[in-house]
């Protein structure tokens, strides 16, 4: 037996329905750390250490995102 119901809400009442925290707030600060940065100047070591936060399996994936970023590089370099 197979049973589909459609709810019709917003992300907020969802987010309530299912009883998940309202991190709203904590979502606010990392933009505004985001925007604060961008502000500053984005320097190589400053896109590292984001991506190092963001990154679900630490140091293999920064190797990753580094081959990336020097193939990116290269290939705006070369000619």
């Amino acid at each position: 037996m197979k049973i589909t119901m459609d709810v019709d809400c917003t992300p907020e009442e969802a987010r309530r329905l299912m009883g998940l925290p309202d991190m709203s707030s904590v979502h606010e600060v990392y933009l505004g750390k985001i925007r604060e940065t961008i502000d500053k100047g984005i320097t190589p070591d400053t896109i590292e250490t984001l991506m190092r936060s963001w990154s679900p399996m630490g140091e293999a994936s920064m190797s990753m995102w580094r081959q990336v970023f020097e193939q990116l590089s290269g290939g705006l370099t070369k000619k």
